[in-house]
């Protein structure tokens, strides 16, 4: 393939997947690569395109689920500091799209910045984050993107003004690229105001999640007019467990893996839980855990 040589450098081959994701669960990359720049990561697409190998983007890992075979093609990973920053210069801040969440609501604080905050405790990058707009019922994420710096399958660097940037969790456009920048306008506000509502959001949200030292992972998006959560608690199936995996007593939405836990493990999970609230409320309930 054209691009083992020119790549050598930022590529590894049958790479386990599973220490690079939340729930530590699935078998290796044919290949893993992590450019140090957008102008290697567009050449190396642009390769892909040409040598027709499928790629995928690894973020944080935190809503990825690696089957146990593991996954064909290229695996991506944009961890170096050209993918990981967070910069501001007045109300405006630029972060990679390789950065997490977490860095860019922490910057924006420090500099006084108010918008960012209500993403608190939300798990994952800037640019997994534009792509299927998190949020909670504080706000979203497309509330506060200005501008997202996409590459295209041939390696081709695009920026998107704000009303061409429609995210949502169905799927968008943003799907055929990758998100390599974003650029966020913030109201500059009192820090200690900030931190305080920075504060309320975490309580909040950390009070719906699994244990922090848990690897867990949230199953299935919520259906219209009702939760995940309830049509599984009132299928019964909260607690239920099949290997190593087992519904969460804290969120009946999320999965939490033990030792000896494999991919198929929640595999099965999953599709007993999809039947079972199927069966009893009517309502199949969608995926918002991807497997690859």
């Amino acid at each position: 393939m054209p691009f083992q040589d020119a790549f050598a450098d930022i590529l590894r081959f049958q790479e386990p997947l599973a220490p690079y994701t939340h729930l530590r669960l699935g078998g290796p990359a044919q290949y893993l690569a992590q450019p140090r720049d957008v102008d290697e990561l567009g050449r190396l697409l642009a390769a892909c395109s040409q040598a027709r190998v499928p790629w995928r983007v690894l973020g944080a890992g935190c809503n990825v689920l690696v089957r146990d075979e593991g996954v064909a093609g290229m695996v991506i990973r944009l961890s170096e500091p050209a993918f990981t920053f967070v910069e501001s210069h007045d109300r405006l801040v630029k972060a990679g799209g390789g950065a997490t969440l977490a860095a860019l609501i922490s910057h924006a604080a420090q500099q006084g910045l108010a918008g960012a905050e209500s993403l608190i405790g939300i798990p994952g990058t800037v640019g997994g984050g534009i792509r299927v707009n998190v949020g909670s019922r504080f706000g979203a994420i497309d509330q506060i993107v200005s501008r997202v710096h996409l590459l295209d399958p041939q390696g081709e660097l695009h920026v998107l003004e704000r009303e061409e940037v429609t995210a949502g969790p169905q799927g968008n456009f943003l799907d055929a690229g990758i998100i390599v920048a974003a650029e966020f306008v913030l109201e500059p506000d009192n820090a200690d105001s900030i931190l305080k509502r920075m504060r309320r959001f975490w309580i909040h949200r950390k009070a719906q999640q699994p244990l922090s030292f848990q690897r867990a992972a949230r199953m299935f998006k919520d259906p219209k007019g009702t939760s995940a959560e309830v049509l599984i608690m009132e299928a019964g199936l909260k607690g239920t467990r099949v290997g190593g995996a087992e519904v969460s007593d804290r969120n009946a939405n999320y999965v939490v893996v033990h030792t000896g836990a494999s991919a198929r493990d929640v595999l099965r999970l999953m599709e007993m839980i999809r039947s079972r609230v199927h069966e009893t409320s009517g309502v199949l309930l969608q995926q918002a855990l991807a497997v690859w």
